[in-house]
């Protein structure tokens, strides 16, 4: 059982535009905060403007971010649990804005951590650590049954298939699973059989009504669960069910039955952890740890550092094959199951995944899984640097460090092998092909003996379509590359960042665009060891769009870049990236209008590519709406009709104007806010 993200999808002044945005209202900062100037930006040509000039614009977005009267965020006591978005009625990879994830936790303490950086107040990134410790790391009363977990036997094998209409998937004991090498390790370092890892996905407001382990409670945030049916699955086929099971909803055996197929079906946690997130955790800390040991505070955030090591250590599941098999020409579910380390692929697979019995269970088992598929958008250069190398944040496990020191090693091979020859970064990789380790195409390039695959994990849309990760995955390496001046990092840049430069225009009063869908044709060659030129692997940019977090994504990266490299463009475009941003303020942050035509999907049946519940299964969710072989998103999520923004889709379901919205995500304001505290710090 897994999920993983969805990309998200598109349908789609200048600096001194922060002089409206600095005007209005009066900056409030938590106590123990220096009151870092937010004045008025001066008029000046680019590339002269003070730090403070940025600094300010950081602290005015983040003040927006922080005012509860803005809505990013829940309270619970002293701690703050941020949504996915401001807004409720948005439908990407979660299906509700106010549900959160483990990538808007991860962004919760960058933003934390910066405000560090700039104020010397630690406070606020400590209480995000403790935020998500408490809310989002499943504690020992969400993950009970750990001490049934048996090494020698992970999980039991089911097939993935190609669409949700092949499951529910028929659970295999005859096919071999691999050892799981590193678990044994774990707990006698820690002292526990607890995995310390965030699970990916959060009702903040129990939007569903699921409540604690799947009891029908009030309480909130309570854990969820969605993606569970192969490749083809996308949001607008997902059931969402509560990542505890017992049976109280759903159907006959809760939601269990519509993934497995089993003799009889045990009440039991199921959680799934996103590896981009939990290595952005870590890199985060890295940094985190680097600016409070200038300011002589590192002790103030030594708690945390250590904790971001724990993360870094349980993290290396991600690096394994989904059922431990060997790594390499695995092309029947008949092929070697891994002994020792060589069922590492070494790289941040899409996600690992554990779970166990119920705690009134008689007989306590539990399983876990790695990731046969990894993405480039989900790889980390910098954390597997810090966690092989920096002293505070090497993991306490015998091999915790060797391992990321491979890692890197391999993460840095992987993004040399997938680069095409305009320099857009290619797919991934896959050890089980189709998910059920299949036969891959003929003549299919291997690296490591895994096959290539453009578009690893899932299909709709395909996987590495989204520019986003391709910015996400480039901003790690211009990171690690301003840190370390590795050269092969300088390498890849030297080719991504005029690719990027050239696809990029920026306007005048806010405006400019930048790649938002990628197609991909060809295939790289076989990885020998040493980087290809890749003549036969093409990237074009389908269409453009001006997504403002993933704009702020590409400015850090040329920032870094440029700080790393003198590159003057690269710093010139980051900068006019930035000034572009702050054309588009608004009292939440900064943002645009988005059209959204894919909101046709939600009441679409099975067959207009819809919803699949077999024929004859039937059942509830936590607010009584049916599922059946006729559902759809919308019938098993009748809360939506109530949504103040609803009318707005309901009139384009009656054939009216495509909708649009202004949304302000989470992750992307903190993003932007990121971005000009970068710019402050590199130049």
């Amino acid at each position: 059982m897994r999920t993983r993200f969805r990309a998200r999808p598109r349908k789609w002044g200048p600096l001194r535009g922060l002089l409206a945005a600095a005007a209005v209202g009066v900056l409030v900062f938590p106590a123990g905060a220096s009151a870092v100037s937010a004045a008025p930006l001066a008029e000046q040509d680019l590339g002269s403007r003070l730090a403070a000039d940025y600094e300010a614009a950081f602290l005015t977005q983040y003040n927006k971010i922080k005012d509860p009267a803005n809505g990013y965020f829940r309270q619970f006591g002293d701690l703050l649990v941020p949504y996915h978005s401001v807004e409720t009625l948005i439908v990407e990879a979660p299906d509700h804005g106010h549900e959160t994830t483990s990538e808007a936790f991860s962004y919760y303490l960058w933003l934390e951590a910066t405000y560090g950086q700039i104020t010397g107040n630690w406070e606020p990134f400590n209480k995000a650590w403790r935020s998500m410790e408490t809310y989002i790391i499943p504690a020992q009363k969400d993950q009970p049954t750990n001490s049934g977990y048996n090494p020698a036997k992970p999980a039991t094998y089911a097939a993935e298939h190609g669409d949700p209409s092949g499951y529910p998937s028929r659970l295999d004991s005859g096919v071999s699973v691999g050892q799981d090498p590193i678990a044994n390790e774990l707990s006698s370092t820690y002292g526990t059989n607890n995995i310390y890892g965030m699970h990916w996905l959060l009702d903040v407001d129990n939007v569903y009504g699921y409540g604690f382990c799947g009891d029908g409670s009030k309480n909130a945030p309570a854990y969820i669960n969605t993606f569970q049916r192969g490749e083809q699955e996308s949001v607008w086929e997902t059931v969402t069910h509560p990542s505890c099971e017992t049976f109280k909803f759903g159907g006959k055996n809760g939601f269990l039955d519509l993934f497995t197929g089993d003799s009889s079906y045990s009440k039991q946690w199921r959680y799934t952890n996103a590896p981009d997130a939990d290595a952005r955790a870590v890199q985060v800390a890295y940094w985190a740890k680097t600016w409070a040991d200038k300011q002589g505070k590192g002790s103030q955030i030594s708690s945390a550092v250590a904790n971001a090591a724990k993360m870094g250590d349980y993290l290396r599941y991600s690096m394994y094959d989904k059922y431990f098999k060997k790594i390499g020409n695995c092309t029947s579910p008949s092929c070697p199951a891994g002994s020792g380390k060589n069922s590492a692929h070494y790289l941040l697979g899409w996600y690992y995944s554990w779970g166990g019995a119920d705690a009134s269970a008689q007989y306590p088992w539990a399983f876990r899984i790695g990731s046969s598929a990894p993405h480039q958008g989900y790889q980390n250069p910098l954390a597997a640097w810090a966690l092989a190398n920096d002293p505070q944040l090497k993991p306490k496990s015998a091999t915790g460090a060797t391992d990321w020191a491979t890692s890197l090693n391999r993460q840095l091979e992987f993004l040399q092998w997938l680069q095409s020859a305009e320099g857009g970064i290619a797919g991934g990789a896959s050890n089980s092909w189709g998910g059920s380790y299949g036969t891959p195409p003929a003549n299919s390039p291997k690296f490591y003996g895994m096959a290539y695959d453009y578009q690893p994990v899932w299909h709709d849309p395909p996987s590495n379509r989204w520019f986003g990760f391709q910015t996400w995955g480039m901003e790690r390496v211009a990171q690690y590359y301003y840190v370390t001046k590795d050269s092969r990092a300088k390498s890849i840049l030297d080719k991504w960042v005029p690719w990027a430069i050239n696809n990029t225009t920026v306007g005048t009063g806010g405006s400019f665009a930048i790649p938002a869908d990628l197609q991909w044709s060809g295939q790289p060659n076989n990885w020998t060891g040493n980087p290809s030129t890749n003549t036969n692997l093409h990237v074009s940019v389908l269409n453009k769009n001006n997504d403002v977090g993933i704009a702020a994504s590409l400015a850090k990266t040329l920032l870094y870049y440029a700080a790393g490299s003198g590159n003057t463009q690269a710093r010139t475009t980051g900068e006019k990236l930035l000034d572009a941003l702050l054309g588009n303020t608004d009292s939440k942050g900064i943002a645009v209008p988005e059209t959204r035509a894919d909101y046709n999907r939600f009441d679409d049946t099975y067959s207009q590519g819809g919803l699949y519940v077999p024929n004859g299964w039937t059942g509830k969710m936590a607010n009584g709406d049916t599922i059946n072989s006729s559902s759809t998103f919308l019938s098993i999520r009748s809360f939506y009709k109530q949504d103040p923004d609803w009318s707005k889709v309901q009139s384009y379901l009656n054939g009216g104007a495509v909708p649009t919205f202004t949304y302000h995500r989470f992750w992307s304001q903190a993003e932007i806010a990121t971005a000009f505290a970068v710019h402050a710090e590199l130049f």
